[in-house]
Order: C-alpha cells, then sequence, then structure tokens
C-alpha cells in the first residue's frame, strides 16, 4: 500500500514540475514574440522617407516590387500581416501547393467523362489551392472590419485621455494597454515603436500600413498637423470619432435597404440547384441526358458560369460603399 502511495505521490510531483516548466515556457515565448514585435515595428523600414498618409496603401510598396515575384510576396506578407495571423507567405504558398495538389488528386475520382482528366485536374485544383486564400482574405476582412468598429471608441478614450492631462505618448500607451484586440495590440506597436525611438511621422506611417483603413490615414494626419501647427487635439479626435459613428449608422441604413437585393441573389443562386437535387430525387430519369450526353453536360457547365456570374453581378449592384 506504502509502494502505491509514493508512486502516486511521484506521478503527481512529476506532472506537477511539468506543468509549471510548460507555464514558465509559455509565458518565456509570450515575451519573447512581444519584444519581437516591437523592435520588427521599427526595423522593418530601414529608410526614412516622407509619405502621404492620404494616399493609399497601395501606393506605398516602394522600389520592393521591382519584379512579379517580389510583388506577391510584398502582397502576401501585406495580407497576412492585416489579417492578424501569424503564418508566413512561405506558409502560405506551400499551403496553397499541398490543397492544390489534394484537389488534383480528388478529381482523378469524380465519375465523369469530361472534360479530359488534366483539365479537370487543373480546374479542382485551382479551387482547392484558392481555398487557404480565401481564408486568409476572410480572416483579413473580418480583422479590419473589428478594427473599424474599435476606432471610434479608441479615438475617445485618446481624447479624454489627453483632456486630463496626459501627454499623447502616455495616452497612447493607455489607449493600448484598455482597448482590447485587435486595435490594443496595433497602438501598443504604435507605442512601442516611437519609445524605441523612431519619429512620431514614421511611426503613425508604419500604424497607417498595419490598419488599412482610410478613418485610420485621418486620423495620423490630424495628429501631424496639429504637431506641425498646433491646437486642440482631443476636439478634432472626438469629432473625428462622432464623424466615423455616423459613417456606421449610414452603412447600417444601406445594408438594410440592400437586404432584398443580397437575399434575391441568393434565391437565385439556390432554386436552380435546388430543383435540379428535387428532380433527381424524385424523376431520376427526367435528367438522364443531361449528364450522359455531350450537349447535356455542357449545358450543365453554362448552366453554373451563368449563375456564378449573375451571383457576382447582382452582389456587385447592391453593394455599396460607404
Amino acid at each position: 500500500m506504502s509502494t502505491v502511495v509514493a508512486l502516486c505521490f511521484l506521478v503527481i510531483f512529476a506532472l506537477l514540475l511539468f506543468s509549471i516548466s510548460f507555464a514558465l515556457r509559455f509565458y518565456e515565448n509570450k515575451r519573447r514574440k512581444k519584444l519581437v514585435s516591437m523592435l520588427r515595428t521599427v526595423t522593418e523600414n530601414g529608410e526614412e522617407r516622407h509619405v502621404n498618409l492620404l494616399i493609399d496603401n497601395g501606393g506605398m510598396r516602394g522600389d520592393a516590387e521591382g519584379s512579379m515575384v517580389d510583388g506577391i510576396i510584398v502582397r502576401f506578407t501585406r495580407i497576412l500581416s492585416e489579417s492578424g495571423l501569424d503564418w508566413t507567405p512561405t506558409r502560405l504558398a506551400a499551403t496553397m501547393g499541398v490543397a492544390f495538389m489534394i484537389g488534383a488528386i480528388a478529381s482523378a475520382f469524380i465519375p465523369v467523362e469530361s472534360p479530359p482528366l488534366a483539365l479537370r485536374a487543373f480546374a479542382a485544383g485551382l479551387c482547392t489551392g484558392a481555398a487557404p486564400l480565401w481564408y486568409v482574405n476572410r480572416k483579413r476582412g473580418k480583422r479590419i472590419d473589428a478594427l473599424e468598429a474599435q476606432l471610434p471608441d479608441a479615438l475617445d478614450f485618446l481624447a479624454r485621455s489627453m483632456r486630463a492631462g496626459h501627454a499623447f505618448a502616455i495616452s497612447l500607451e493607455m489607449v493600448g494597454e484598455e482597448i482590447h484586440e485587435p486595435l490594443g495590440q496595433e497602438f501598443r506597436a504604435l507605442f512601442n515603436e516611437q519609445n524605441l525611438g523612431a519619429s512620431l511621422d514614421r511611426s503613425l506611417a508604419s500604424f497607417a500600413r498595419r490598419v488599412p483603413i482610410t478613418d485610420v490615414r485621418f486620423f495620423n494626419s490630424a495628429v501631424l498637423l496639429q504637431r506641425q501647427t498646433g491646437g486642440n487635439l482631443s476636439e478634432i479626435l472626438n469629432r473625428l470619432s462622432h464623424i466615423i459613428r455616423e459613417r456606421f449608422r449610414l452603412k447600417g441604413q444601406v445594408r438594410a435597404v440592400s437586404a432584398h437585393g443580397r437575399l434575391t441573389a441568393t434565391i437565385l443562386t439556390i432554386l436552380p440547384l435546388a430543383t435540379l437535387g428535387g428532380l433527381m430525387v424524385t424523376s431520376p430519369s427526367y435528367l438522364d441526358p443531361m449528364f450522359h450526353t455531350p450537349i447535356g453536360r455542357k449545358l450543365l457547365m453554362a448552366g453554373a458560369v451563368a449563375m456564378i456570374i449573375g451571383n457576382m453581378v447582382i452582389r456587385k449592384i447592391v453593394k455599396i460603399k460607404v
């Protein structure tokens, strides 16, 4: 009995030591990643250049796009940075390549005689290979929406902090600590970059590249203009946050008005597929010519392409930028 108790004690003690070791390692890695992130924001641009912060971010890539490969790497890097994923362009390209191979191999098991196997494998590989990029773009869109939704509260907090007598840098640090992710992380990076010695215009330019929102460029321009000409920055930030909230309200109204068009696009896309599925269940022989004759298969492909194009056109019409 004493032996069993001793073994249990040793197992529990070993698990406790392992848990403590794992926790210390986890926090050490977290501190290391934070330090690397702080240093990367300062060293990612070796030269300091004058930038117009109201120009779109697409024109700020510099000479890195001297070749097509460099341009693709720069674009992938920017998309991954804006998505918040801890991926590298190499990992994204490898994932897309693996997904392409899986789709190409799986297309060989599709019981369809035409088109040829090579063309079918290439088309299926393109569809599956684009899935990782679609996932990254979707994460990027959600993160940008979250950043845009958090920005008015962050500007109000910054204005209140400055009105209370805090310096601009201290107010940035407080915003980074109080605002939730993902915007809090970006304000902390802005504060860290300035705290490590970077100039204000360079720090704000990096902030605008990491947060590709038009309102951020307005914020940067207001801060730099106030530094050059003076003025009440807290009042400017309050007005800017009010304008952003009004734009959100207008965007909600536009989405409510255009909901009918989006619903129409969804119904018109699903209805033919639902009708096809119902006919296949109730009268399978009725659709045999569509699947077993060359002209029938061509008509099916043409119908699928037409449905996709129609859905895209309708959504393009009802998508109104505010």
